[in-house]
């Protein structure tokens, strides 16, 4: 297992995921166990423009957003030490067990916490969970597909 001392900040996450703003979900990563599980954390801010609609004067990070921020977690996961990365993307195939159980609102910050439970050559299946101050507020098993660019 590693640590973040390994300087897995935002930049280094661009690196990893094609993602850009206002869509990269993942803020840093703090462990990172290759083939098994990562820890990421998304730092929710009042600035985020969902809040506009969602919902005015009280604010909630929608769920499927938070699904979004896991499988970008296990998008990290799954493509940070893939030399040739670049040329490929991740796809959901599906989401199941989803549950949300407390509201995520500006100022906390998001755990995001992934394990593989199935792994082959193209597909893919996580446990997700997102946590704040140690407690669940949304948990997933996601699946997803690797294709080429």
């Amino acid at each position: 297992m590693t640590d973040a001392a390994a300087g897995w900040d935002s930049r280094w996450i661009q690196e990893v995921l094609p993602h850009r703003y206002p869509f990269l979900l993942v803020d840093r990563v703090l462990e990172l166990e290759p083939g098994k599980r990562i820890v990421a954390l998304k730092n929710v801010t009042v600035n985020e423009e969902f809040f506009l609609g969602h919902f005015p004067g009280h604010p909630v990070v929608p769920g499927v957003l938070l699904l979004e921020a896991l499988a970008q977690a296990g998008g990290i996961l799954l493509l940070h030490d893939m030399p040739d990365r670049k040329d490929k993307l991740l796809y959901f195939t599906g989401i199941e067990r989803a549950r949300f159980r407390r509201p995520v609102v500006p100022g906390d910050q998001v755990r995001l916490e992934i394990e593989i439970l199935n792994l082959r050559a193209t597909f893919c299946r996580l446990q997700a969970k997102a946590l704040v101050d140690g407690k669940l507020a949304a948990e997933a098993i996601l699946s997803s597909a690797m294709v080429s660019r």
